[in-house]
Order: C-alpha cells, then sequence, then structure tokens
C-alpha cells in the first residue's frame, strides 16, 4: 500500500517592480520548489499532497482525526504563524482548535512528522519561523536557539553520515553533492544523528510516542539543495527512505 504524505509549504508567490525611465510597473510570480522532491517520491510509490503554503492557514489539517489521513507529515519552508494563525482567528477575533498540539497528538498516536530545512523552518531567517517556541519544540528530535539558525555555505558543504549503524545512514554516500546551507540547530540527548553538514546536524531522528519525527536541515529543493543534487542518483532513495522510516513507526 502506498505511503500517504502531506507536504505542506515549499511555494512562494513573490511581487517584483519594475522601472522603466518615467514608468514602473508591477508583477507577480508564483514558484514551488517541491516539484523534483514530490516526483522523486512518486518513484518509491509515495503518494504526496502538496498542501501550498499560501493554502496553509485556512486548510492544514486542524485535530486528530485529520491528521489521519497521512501516514507522513511533512512541514517545509513554512512558519509557526501559518500554522497558529488560521483565518477565524487572525481576521476574525475567534478561538481555533491548535493544530501543532493536534499534530504532537497525532505522533504520540503513531504518526511520523518531518521537518525540512529552509528560510521559514525550524527557527529559519530572523528568527520569523519561530518553531523554538511553539508546541513542536517538544516533538522534533533537536532544539532550536531564539535566533537567527541559518548557516549559508556559498563554497558547499558536504554531507556525511553520522551513525553508521542507522537503517538511513546507508543512503549518505560519498559521491553525494555539496549542499549550500542549512538551519542550525541541536540534537537532543535521547536523539540519533545520522548524518551531518560540516559540524552540524543533516539528519536526526527520534521517537515521540508511539511515532517518529525527523529533521532534514537543508532545503529539499533550490536553493540550498542545489540542481546537482537534485540530480545525483541518491536524492531519491534517500529522500523516500526518510519518508518510509517515519511511516514504520506506528508498526514497531
Amino acid at each position: 500500500m502506498s505511503i500517504k504524505v502531506l507536504l505542506a509549504g515549499e511555494t512562494w508567490i513573490s511581487q517584483s517592480t519594475h522601472f522603466k525611465g518615467f514608468d514602473s510597473f508591477s508583477s507577480v510570480t508564483y514558484h514551488s520548489g517541491a516539484d523534483a522532491y514530490i516526483a522523486a517520491l512518486a518513484t518509491f510509490d509515495i503518494s504526496v499532497t502538496h498542501m501550498p503554503a499560501h493554502d496553509v492557514p485556512q486548510d492544514f489539517p486542524k485535530t486528530v482525526d485529520e491528521c489521519q489521513k497521512f501516514d507522513v507529515i511533512v512541514l517545509s519552508d513554512i512558519g509557526a504563524n501559518s500554522l497558529q494563525l488560521p483565518p477565524e482567528t487572525w481576521l476574525h477575533g475567534q478561538a481555533s482548535p491548535s493544530r501543532l498540539d493536534a499534530l504532537n497528538e497525532w505522533v504520540l498516536a503513531g504518526g511520523g512528522l518531518m521537518m525540512a530545512g529552509g528560510y521559514l523552518s525550524f527557527q529559519g531567517f530572523q528568527a520569523r519561523a519561530n518553531f523554538a517556541r511553539s508546541p513542536l519544540a517538544t516533538s522534533l528530535p533537536v532544539t532550536m536557539s531564539d535566533f537567527d539558525d541559518r548557516v549559508e555555505c556559498s563554497a558547499g558543504e558536504k554531507a556525511r553520515a553520522a551513525d553508521t549503524t542507522h537503517e538511513l545512514a546507508a543512503l549518505i554516500t560519498s559521491d553525494a553533492p555539496s549542499l549550500l546551507g542549512y538551519n542550525r540547530v541541536c540534537a537532543k540527548d535521547e536523539a540519533e544523528v545520522v548524518a551531518t553538514v560540516g559540524e552540524d546536524v543533516l539528519i536526526a531522528t527520534g521517537s515521540y510516542g508511539l511515532g517518529r519525527t525527523l529533521v532534514w536541515t537543508s532545503d529539499i529543493g533550490p536553493h540550498w539543495c542545489p540542481q546537482e543534487f537534485l540530480d545525483w542518483s541518491g536524492f531519491a532513495p534517500l529522500m523516500a527512505g526518510m519518508i518510509t522510516y517515519l511511516a514504520n513507526g506506528a508498526s514497531e
């Protein structure tokens, strides 16, 4: 049976202003950094429901039962505000369910949760992602700083297996292209650090109740995860391996 994944985030809308002498005008473009990732998972019969970032405040699961439609939920480049401020609260001043608490309860019951890195992941750019102050600080296998946690590596940093006994370690091979950045986090004492980038955590795993949690601290698409990494023959097995690992938590 296909593993069912909810991927939340990893899209953005850009507005540009164009100046042509006396005149100017604006244009708006829509972008997705998830296409290669979704295609990679599809080759391993992993079914992905992609919820673009602009739909997350309205549509992200509000209850444990709604989360149960999925085996794994991946948060990628989507900040805590988008999950904590649905329209009924932000626009109308009405109480609404705590979706991050529901997410934690779902993991406790056997769900698999992954956070991928980005400018609005972990603590993120100018600390705007702000997950260090959220309920997910309890369930994720890492601790987060209370400030901008990005590490930009324009010259590239290699990924390396750290715990060779972990089932995911074999997917980090020496021919993996360099990454161009990541979020700096610290593994909790009970976590397993599977891989590092530079001197920091790249992949860490943990258990939370009956479920599993995992972090991949770099991007799942450009810019931190460059095209060379997406084209690498090990990209799809690695990304699918992390999802499969999380989905297996409830059965063990």
